[in-house]
């Protein structure tokens, strides 16, 4: 029969798995124990490879192997559309916006409306592909080191450029997003990135459709310190979204349903 601390921590792994996990304190209370002892429980989880560490807890990894840019734009299309839609929507004339690496965040860029002296920054590719011929944008490329999986620059010389910019919006894509608030990546320059860009960003949304949510495929996270808003799908576990919500993060849900009938 397991003992009273296996079976804690088999259910540890099932609510990571679940939802992510995302206070000591909260662990403590619900198992009747001390933060010290939840600590140790992740700690030892997190050696044998069950859980992976985020900034304030621990969410289940999954062995996936990162795939290209092209083989991603075909998983979820309904719902990063819908989600790209009502990204697209939120710029205003005369803003300056940042946009990041990703299919979702290449969607946007493809449904940018026409607006009047609108500056774009980005350090994608394809996002400087579709937006070239663009008359009515002024585009800014931050240039540096490519990275050919994601399709996008990355390294000291993005993050100098970066900093000597600021922008209205900032619009990110994600591998994952934890319960709290931790966005993954495949590499520690990519999240290097990402804070940098929120940092000089006065409104920061993370575009990620449902099956990102709860999902740790990488063992490299972002923070974003400042407040910041979720764009995800109707498909979100509500369960995921309740644990997630803050005084920090706000949620917007797209209908992906709508977008396959447009």
């Amino acid at each position: 029969m397991a003992s009273k601390t296996e079976r804690r921590r088999e259910e540890i792994v099932a609510r990571a798995a679940a939802m992510g996990l995302a206070n000591v304190d909260d662990l403590a209370a619900r198992f009747d124990v001390t933060a010290s002892t939840i600590r140790r429980d992740l700690a030892l989880l997190s050696r044998s490879g069950r859980l992976a560490r985020t900034y304030g807890g621990a969410i289940a990894p999954s062995d996936r192997a990162e795939t290209s840019l092209l083989q991603r734009e075909r998983e979820g299309f309904d719902a990063k559309s819908a989600i790209a839609r009502w990204a697209a929507a939120q710029v205003q004339a005369k803003e300056s916006i940042l946009l990041d690496a990703g299919s979702t965040v290449a969607l946007l860029a493809r449904q940018l409306p026409t607006l009047d002296a609108v500056t774009v920054t980005t350090a994608s590719v394809p996002v400087i592909s579709l937006l070239r011929s663009r008359p009515d944008l002024n585009l800014v490329s931050l240039g540096g080191r490519l990275r050919e999986l994601s399709d996008a620059f990355v390294g000291p010389l993005t993050e100098q450029n970066l900093e000597r910019l600021t922008f209205d919006r900032l619009f990110l894509g994600t591998d994952g997003v934890s319960t709290d608030g931790a966005i993954c990546e495949a590499e520690l320059d990519q999240t290097r990135l990402k804070e940098l860009m929120a940092r000089q960003s006065r409104h920061v949304y993370v575009l990620a459709h449902s099956a990102k949510l709860g999902r740790a495929p990488f063992h490299s996270w972002a923070r974003i310190e400042q407040p910041w808003t979720l764009v995800t799908d109707d498909g979100a576990d509500p369960d995921f979204l309740k644990a997630f919500r803050s005084d920090e993060r706000e949620v917007v849900l797209t209908s992906a349903v709508d977008a396959a009938q447009q």
